[in-house]
């Protein structure tokens, strides 16, 4: 394994060109190793070193990348903390993920009881370690999910998860040296990690770290920085749609656009497409894949609907309850295999052995594949609607509700009902433009779904919640469910 994303990897005629950049520093390749040894010997200082573990709570910023690169100089891995977090919710990873170390923004930032240092403490410029001689099965990072199930759990990534996943990635966008990744998303999800960072400096790219998303703002940053590419979630593009109509931005720099995560409707890939010019590739995969395992090509077939076919050295099929792969055009659970197929979660044995069965990774969600390969998503096993016996996947709701013009986002959930069981609710957002009202929502719901799939009530919200990567946080939809 080459571990061509580490930029102390680097080819030496690419040294001078610019690595990454934020709104207060920019560092040519040379500067970021310079900086990252730098770190790495301080981190060494507070007996931080091979098979320990650094919290890093910062927002998206290079410091960032640097300490997780300092990390991994010295043989380490590091688990980035999602810097919203409260105090509790940091202590229980910061605890769970055994961090000898934190960084973090100043003394008044969680730290869980461990040694900590400030951003603003860490050195620019000192003797530090040569690089260790990277391990393909050495533990690199452990990034926690969002546990929407449940406490949430570290999935564990070694570096043979990076490398297969960095360089299956710039292989499928065809990246090189002239491409430009604008960073969107947050550094504590594995996308933002994988898909932007390591993808573009494993192909000696420039890589520009946004801060907080902006809508108002985001088409400016284009504009001045010229990026290539930038990845997002559905959330993210339904915002941008959502822009004044007098908003033309110049795109002409991108030579296409990701969009992964959660799924995203038909009607507002389209939208995008239209309104600003830019390719859109939908892709699909989880943090236990270490990113993604489908993905539509940027040149060939793409099929609105599907999240694409298998990525390159992945096989993804579909099985049913009883383990049996089934043929094309069949529903069951969507299963992953390949060098991408996380190593488990951090101290969870019974955990791991549920989700990694055979060598297959289990999504929880439904999927259907065509005579092609491409993959379509139905849903999450867990979000099933039982509606008196007949199941009910809220996806396919979701989909005609979006159909709708006037339609910004929504979702579907179950409501306990004393004579069904469950019906289903929907939740809705529209664009600005839009005066749509929840009866007409209800009556396109009448024409376009057999009885027992139309929504029992219809609630339009200004936005729909969103968890900590952008998707719709269905148990905050659920706990609303007592007032209606």
């Amino acid at each position: 394994m080459s571990f061509d994303y580490l930029p102390w990897n680097a080819p030496a005629d690419a040294q001078g060109h610019v690595a990454v950049r934020d709104a207060r520093v920019e560092l040519t390749y040379a500067e970021l190793d310079d900086w990252t040894r730098a770190v790495a010997g301080q981190l060494a200082g507070h007996g931080f070193g091979a098979g320990d573990v650094v919290a890093i709570m910062l927002p998206n910023r290079v410091e960032l990348l640097v300490t997780l690169l300092a990390a991994w100089r010295l043989g380490a891995a590091a688990t980035p903390v999602n810097p919203a977090f409260t105090e509790q919710e940091a202590t229980y990873q910061i605890h769970d993920s055994g961090a000898k170390l934190v960084v973090n923004l100043d003394a008044d930032a969680p730290s869980g009881g461990c040694p900590s240092i400030a951003v603003d403490d860490l050195v620019r410029n000192g003797e530090g370690p040569d690089p260790v001689a990277v391990v393909g099965d050495e533990l690199s990072l452990l990034i926690y999910t969002s546990g929407s199930t449940g406490r949430p759990k570290g999935v564990m990534l070694d570096h043979a998860n990076a490398e297969a996943m960095s360089s299956t990635m710039a292989a499928h966008f065809g990246l090189t040296s002239d491409d430009h990744c604008l960073l969107v998303l947050p550094l504590f999800h594995v996308n933002a990690i994988m898909v932007s960072a390591l993808s573009i400096w494993r192909s000696g790219g420039q890589l520009s770290v946004v801060g907080q998303f902006s809508a108002g703002q985001f088409f400016d940053h284009v504009e001045k920085l010229r990026p290539t590419y930038f990845s997002a979630v559905p959330t993210i593009y339904a915002l941008l749609a959502s822009l004044p109509e007098d908003v033309r931005p110049d795109t002409s720099s991108l030579r296409f656009t990701v969009c992964g995560a959660a799924p995203a409707s038909e009607e507002l890939l389209h939208r995008c497409q239209e309104r600003f010019g830019f390719v859109m590739v939908e892709g699909y995969g989880l943090t236990e894949g270490t990113c993604a395992s489908a993905c539509n090509p940027i040149d060939g077939v793409r099929k609105p609907g599907t999240v694409g076919p298998a990525l390159p050295g992945q096989t993804i099929g579909v099985m049913s309850e009883s383990g049996e792969l089934l043929p094309a055009g069949q529903r069951g659970e969507v299963v992953v295999a390949g060098p991408t197929v996380m190593r488990g979660y951090l101290n969870r044995p019974d955990t791991t052995a549920e989700t990694i069965r055979d060598g297959w990774l289990h999504t929880g969600d439904v999927g259907v594949l065509d005579e092609d390969g491409y993959l379509r998503i139905v849903d999450r096993v867990k979000d099933m609607i039982i509606r008196g016996g007949e199941n009910l996947y809220p996806k396919e709701i979701e989909t005609v509700l979006t159909s709708l013009e006037g339609v910004l986002e929504a979702t579907v959930v179950g409501r306990p009902d004393p004579v069904f069981g469950e019906v289903p609710v929907a939740y809705v957002s529209l664009y600005p433009d839009s005066s749509l009202t929840a009866d007409d929502v209800l009556e396109h719901c009448r024409l376009q779904l057999m009885r027992a799939k139309v929504p029992e009530h219809i609630e339009i919200l200004e936005d729909l919640p969103k968890n900590s990567v952008g998707k719709v946080d269905k148990p905050a939809l659920r706990s609303r469910l007592q007032h209606i």
